[in-house]
């Protein structure tokens, strides 16, 4: 295990945030002694992360639930569409994902076996504008599905709909009900329900009050469609978790009850917390309720779940790759829907086959990315350049909403080192313009084989971006590059951006300016390390200087 972050403490206790990676939108089931966590995928492929865990704080990713994000358009990436919110569930022996997509609709796929193939998922609610739906199956045999809306698509927020769906979770029955309207209660940005039922009462939990500035909600009734009172259950208070927002309740074995939910980091994106929660008057408690306070504060260290076994193997999201196995590591997305002549394997390790460059590297679909995994880390990415072409290129990014990357063109006797910087700017939905700023760093000779190249991110301290987003950590992202191994020369810096409701990502690409290209760049390996810097520590505060 590369040990870059975990937050088993060993000793029977946990620190938060229990995953330091961009899992968005978290929801999570219990099915025996095992715990299945899904997040958002966006427009990266493969789409719908599953994650594994005995204890609920050591992770790790064993499936995902989609080869390839529906609909033919994802063939390219659309940065912030795709695959948004989705809920696990499991009923009469299968699991369920529902997903939405808010430019094409609801979608429903089903397994017997997390671990195995997912079926061809079907748009049980086609059209734009519903989004977060989760379904549930009442004691009566009877389904529904609950679900929030985007104003980007259907020109209102902060409304929850509730409609009977049917048994086998593959269409809907009859009318669409508002069940609630944040507008009328302050509940503004009301979004990401999930269904659940305790002691005859009908709960639903909602994040309000918007990603970085919200709190949690939650609404009961004894009807299933209404009306429905609510009560906020978890604020931020004074701890630095801002939002604490969309997440999963989810019991043990034992009877102790938690939740899981997200923080935006920014640059990190939407990072992974898991809480304590118990119940006061039929309405639950979620964190740690401070002095006379009906509400809950999140925690940063706490004692372990009770999961009624001892669980002491530590685990966490794969990072490093040698590709011996001949396979993509699942910690691997690519950039869009991929194509299987884009890459293959041989024995000395990942062959990226140079594929036509006809867009800006940012919208490439053949960027091969993976999450960042902690605060700070480092990586490094050994390239074998002899298998490129005249026109060929090969090298690492960092790709988010503004990117980083270094190149290796091989361009008539010489290989020509590059760097470039893009900046995506964005209209209401999608990107209305990208601006590119290309700078030729030396020129290699054409023998030139290996090279080394470094990813290294480093917190530097904090910043204020808006008036609503205020204190982020800021990280500085490096890219530097190596010919032996040992000495590094700079080819990027810059200040960590993230990407459309995602964090930062790093990966690798081989491009080439001509249609057909026989080149390709062999990828050694990518080895994953922690970075030791004196600016923070691992409940990620500054520490005085």
């Amino acid at each position: 295990m590369s040990n870059i972050w975990n937050a088993d403490n060993g000793d029977g206790t946990y620190t938060n945030p229990i995953l330091y990676a961009d899992y968005s939108d978290p929801d999570a089931i219990r099915v025996g002694e095992d715990y299945f966590m899904i997040s958002s995928s966006f427009c990266n492929s493969p789409g719908l992360p599953i994650l594994h865990s005995k204890d609920l704080v050591n992770w790790e990713i064993i499936n995902y639930v989609l080869p390839a994000i529906p609909e033919e358009r994802y063939e390219k990436p659309i940065h912030g569409c795709g695959v948004w919110a989705p809920a696990i569930r499991y009923h009469n022996g299968i699991y369920y994902v529902c997903f939405p997509m808010p430019d094409e609709g609801i979608y429903m796929t089903t397994a017997t076996d997390p671990y195995g193939e997912w079926s061809v998922p079907v748009n049980i609610r086609p059209g734009a504008g519903w989004i977060d739906p989760c379904p549930f199956w009442d004691e009566d045999g009877k389904a529904y599905l609950v679900a929030g809306v985007a104003k980007s698509r259907i020109g209102y927020k902060s409304v929850l709909y509730m409609v009977e769906m049917q048994p086998d979770g593959m269409g809907l029955i009859g009318e669409e009900i508002k069940i609630f309207d944040g507008n009328e209660n302050g509940q503004n940005t009301i979004e990401g329900p999930k269904l659940y039922k305790r002691n005859g009462w009908y709960y639903i939990f909602a994040p309000a009050g918007g990603v970085k500035t919200g709190w949690q909600t939650v609404l009961r009734s004894r009807n299933i469609f209404g009306p429905y009172e609510y009560k906020v259950v978890m604020r931020q208070g004074n701890e630095d978790v801002n939002g604490p927002h969309q997440g999963a309740w989810v019991d043990t074995v034992t009877g102790e009850d938690w939740f899981i939910h997200f923080q935006d980091v920014y640059g990190a994106g939407r990072i992974t917390h898991l809480q304590p929660m118990k119940w006061k008057n039929d309405w639950p408690v979620i964190g740690v309720a401070k002095g006379n306070n009906d509400f809950g504060e999140p925690v940063k260290h706490y004692r372990k779940p009770n999961v009624g076994k001892d669980h002491n193997e530590l685990t966490e999201p794969k990072t490093s790759d040698n590709f011996r196995d001949k396979c993509l590591g699942l910690q691997w997305q690519w950039n869009a829907n991929s194509k299987a002549e884009w890459y293959s394997f041989s024995d000395y390790g990942l062959v990226l086959n140079a594929v036509k460059k006809d867009s800006v590297y940012g919208d490439v679909p053949n960027l091969l990315l993976q999450k960042w995994p902690a605060p700070e880390f480092s990586s490094i990415t050994k390239l074998d350049l002899s298998g490129l072409t005249l026109g060929d290129e090969a090298g690492v990014i960092s790709m988010g909403m503004e990117y980083g990357l270094v190149s290796f063109l091989r361009d008539k006797d010489e290989i020509r080192v590059i760097s470039v910087k893009g900046k995506q700017k964005f209209g209401k939905i999608l990107v209305e313009s990208t601006e590119e700023k290309r700078k030729e760093l030396e020129v290699l000779s054409q023998n030139t084989k290996f090279v080394y190249i470094k990813y290294l991110v480093e917190r530097i301290g904090y910043r204020d971006i808006s008036e609503e987003e205020k204190n982020l950590p800021t990280e500085m992202v490096k890219i530097l590059y190596s010919l032996d191994g040992i000495s590094y020369k700079s080819a990027i810096e810059m200040l960590s951006v993230p990407g459309r409701w995602v964090g930062v990502k790093s990966g690798m690409f081989c491009l080439s300016s001509k249609d057909n290209s026989t080149g390709k760049v062999t990828v050694d390996y990518v080895k994953y390390s922690k970075v030791h810097h004196n600016t923070i520590n691992k409940d990620f505060s500054l520490i005085p200087q």
